[in-house]
């Protein structure tokens, strides 16, 4: 909250004061409220177990779960099974990503580059993405079959549409008198879209890229729990159906630390790549 502070009434502006109020939770160094937050979850977890409130089966304790993610950590040091499926839902995900990213950003500049992307394919693009997506996983299972190809088009079909908008409102937020400035110099539109549009619309796009990274996740193991497959989606169905929540648990952790991970790695590509961004942002406050 910020605050007006004057000493006098009638003292001049320059004795004018602003002062920013920050809140002692706000002032907590974010390693340890991270932490704090995790230790208290994790307390309220044990609580909840100890109460017998909801049965075991539902709800392992945090020791079970702990023993399980300390079993498929070793699995995966030191290269057993669950390596191959973790390395398969891997390249579900990067290539759906990698896809999604191309398709997205194809169909982003059609939608905000041509009227005609904008008037006729648009309104179909949004009918599409307003349907449920995990409803066109039997078809692409019955299109592609019961290998990796399903569950990447399912992967894609899931991350597609947040990149497409974030790449046609980047285009669309391109500054009026440099686009005046690009038409007196004679550039041609595909100059105009390389050299300028593109470049001012990144952070858009990079927002797009951001969110469609955990969407792929879903989509990929969406794929492996509908349509099979050998990954570790499929090995949280089984464990699953066998009842087995400290495992499944453990993997669904792991999952979440690989999507994170895809998270962070667009973010930092971002910086390095549209560095000034932040830095723009930040002179203006």
């Amino acid at each position: 909250m910020t605050t007006f502070d004057s000493h006098d009434a009638d003292s001049p502006v320059k004795d004018t004061i602003w002062k920013e109020q920050v809140s002692p939770i706000d002032s907590i160094p974010r390693p340890i409220a991270i932490a704090g937050l995790g230790l208290a979850l994790v307390l309220v977890w044990q609580l909840v177990t100890v109460s017998g409130v909801v049965s075991a089966i539902i709800l392992p304790s945090p020791a079970e779960t702990w023993r399980e993610i300390i079993f498929v950590g070793t699995n995966l040091v030191s290269g057993g099974y669950m390596l191959g499926a973790l390395w398969i839902t891997m390249q579900e995900v990067l290539i759906g990503f990698v896809l999604a990213t191309l398709i997205g950003v194809g169909l982003g500049v059609l939608v905000g580059e041509t009227r005609f992307g904008e008037r006729a394919v648009m309104p179909y693009l949004i009918a599409i993405d307003t349907m449920p997506k995990i409803a066109f996983a039997p078809l692409f299972v019955a299109w592609l079959g019961f290998d990796i190809s399903s569950k990447v088009a399912l992967a894609t079909f899931v991350s597609v549409f947040p990149i497409l908008v974030g790449t046609a409102a980047g285009l669309n937020s391109a500054d009026r008198n440099a686009l005046n400035l690009f038409r007196t110099m004679g550039a041609s539109r595909w100059q105009t879209l390389i050299h300028m549009k593109m470049p001012a619309g990144l952070p858009h796009v990079f927002t797009g890229l951001k969110i469609a990274s955990l969407g792929v996740m879903a989509g990929a193991i969406t794929g492996e729990f509908l349509g099979g497959g050998k990954g570790f989606g499929e090995m949280i169905r089984i464990a699953a159906s066998q009842l087995h929540t400290p495992r499944v648990f453990a993997l669904i952790l792991y999952l979440s630390l690989l999507g994170l991970a895809m998270f962070g790695t667009v973010s930092l590509v971002q910086k390095k790549l549209i560095f000034w961004h932040k830095d723009s942002r930040d002179a203006g406050e």
